[in-house]
């Protein structure tokens, strides 16, 4: 783990942690956490007087392919015994993410504002009939105060794993617990619906975007993104910004409470198309585990095969239709951002070397996505850690798209091929992975506020191209400096709020067209991938 040397930047104030200033500016996450651990004193307290009036007593065991009631780290145990009726708690935040089987697995996530017992879920084939009840597993999550800044918080997050299930097949489900039971007449507004992946391949879409948080802007981009249908989305981090600086250290200003919104936001649309997520630098919570990953574990269910699921919950793989998707960790091999470099001490860019070649030989088209730029020009430019540690293996096993987020604005490359340009693609054109080089896709635009390009360096999309020769950026090195680029493959950009739609078509030339959409539904970006054509 490498030490952070960094500080506050100007003008925000430094809460007080616990911990000296003069500490914090030279330890990494793992030693703020483990600092924090032994001497933090861990005081509960109550959300409001009328959601706990004393406490909850927390109960539930995982269903098929789940724990037994693991909580977070960094989470304790209430004793106290909830004295609200389970009628007057309403679960809200549903969101869905696939095991690592989208054919027959779905994992089904939510939140309750208090403690309940007993929580389920329903499931069947049809929405008055849920004749399936699976057991749910509760993870408590305990924020600790900070004097003059926040509160202490307790939130409830419920998982129910749904193993067995047909491919190709709607599903309808409830959520509940003991005194709410999603199957009742008055609680049918509260059943949502998903689908398996197909038993064999089959055209479908699929949508992405990174640095969403809670604005006007996200909750219009969602709705947009709905009218799509989407088999699943994929989010490259920078998911709520619940933590406001995205240092990774314990010293960031950070309200857990934002998760709540963010949350109730999203159901609009994670609760009937699954939600795969990965982690951004403002993932990085120092308050909950070493790595600052426990608040991620507690609020998601992921496909738990990457190469350590309980470490690096935001590094995983799944396969649906034609098309294997890889997340990655890119904080792991951040050089802008370094509060986790090197915490896998090189496992997961190991993993992904293996996975790749796996994939290869099993589908049509391989996406990976992860948060940090490894080709961008907008305001955090481009990390060298990403590009020394995982381009060559995007390379080597000739990936077909990567997507990222990081910088908020869309931006996409021309064909990259030996870090230069490999193929012009304009938009409308096609590319081959195989001959080209890897297009990569900056999809930063979700919700949170706009970036901009490099001074004199003017927005080109459809309608409204306006090449150019070359732009002036930089990349970030591994001694944490801004090194000056020229750069030709910048080839499409765009400042406003967008999101990536990509169509995977299967048979005899199959093909994923890649579309970048504006918030209005306009259509900014498009071209074609294609193998050995």
């Amino acid at each position: 783990m490498t030490a952070s040397s960094r500080v506050t930047p100007p003008g925000l104030p430094v809460p007080d942690v616990g911990i000296p200033r003069e500490l914090v500016d030279n330890m990494s996450m793992a030693e703020q956490y483990e600092y924090l651990r032994t001497t933090l004193t861990r005081r509960r307290a109550l959300v409001s007087a009328s959601a706990f009036a004393g406490g909850g007593l927390l109960a539930g065991c995982a269903g098929p392919g789940g724990g037994s009631g693991t909580r977070a780290a960094g989470s304790t145990p209430n004793p106290a015994t909830s004295r609200v009726p389970g009628s007057a708690v309403t679960p809200f935040g549903r969101h869905l993410a696939f095991g690592a089987d989208p054919k027959t697995q779905m994992r089904i996530s939510w939140q309750v504002p208090s403690a309940v017992r007993k929580p389920f879920v329903r499931v069947g084939v049809t929405p008055w009939a849920l004749s399936r009840r699976i057991e749910a597993e509760v993870r408590a999550l305990h924020t600790p105060g900070i004097a003059g800044q926040r509160g202490a918080l307790d939130q409830y997050y419920l998982h129910a794993a749904l193993d067995r299930l047909r491919p190709g097949t709607t599903y309808y489900y409830g959520v509940g617990h003991e005194g709410f039971d999603p199957a009742g007449t008055e609680r049918h507004a509260t059943i949502g619906h998903f689908r398996t992946a197909p038993a064999r391949p089959e055209k479908f879409v699929f949508t992405a975007f990174g640095d969403q948080g809670v604005t006007p802007d996200a909750l219009a981009n969602d709705k947009v993104l709905l009218g799509r249908g989407p088999a699943f989305h994929l989010h490259a981090g920078d998911i709520c910004y619940a933590d406001g600086i995205g240092h990774g250290e314990a010293s960031d200003i950070y309200d857990p409470g934002a998760w709540d919104l963010f949350l109730k936001q999203t159901e609009t649309v994670a609760r009937s198309v699954p939600w795969m997520v990965t982690t951004g630098n403002h993932d990085m919570e120092a308050w909950y585990s070493p790595n600052g990953y426990g608040g991620q574990s507690a609020r998601w269910s992921l496909p738990d095969n990457g190469f350590d699921a309980k470490r690096a919950p935001g590094v995983y793989s799944f396969v649906y239709g034609n098309v294997g998707i890889v997340a990655l960790d890119a904080n792991d091999v951040s050089y802008e951002i370094p509060a986790n470099k090197g915490y896998s001490d090189g496992r997961q860019t190991a993993w992904l070397d293996r996975r790749l070649g796996e994939l290869r030989g099993q589908v049509d088209f391989v996406v990976v996505f992860f948060h940090h730029c490894a080709y961008s020009t907008s305001t955090h430019a481009s990390d060298g850690g990403v590009r020394d540690a995982w381009v060559p293996l995007i390379a080597k096993h000739q990936v077909d798209l990567v997507i990222n987020g990081h910088n908020h604005v869309y931006e996409r490359t021309d064909a990259i091929k030996g870090g230069t340009v490999g193929r012009r693609v304009p938009v409308g054109a096609s590319t081959d992975p195989t001959r080209d080089g890897i297009v990569y896709v900056t999809a930063g635009g979700a919700g949170k506020s706009l970036y901009r390009f490099p001074v004199g360096v003017k927005d080109s999309y459809e309608g409204r191209v306006r090449d150019r020769e070359s732009v002036e950026t930089f990349h970030w090195t591994k001694s944490k400096k801004q090194k000056p680029d020229t750069v030709t493959w910048s080839r499409v950009r765009y400042t406003g709020y967008s999101f990536l739609s990509v169509e995977a078509e299967t048979g005899p030339s199959p093909r994923l067209t890649v579309s970048a959409l504006a918030q209005n539904g306009e259509r900014i970006d498009h071209f074609v991938v294609r193998r050995g054509k």
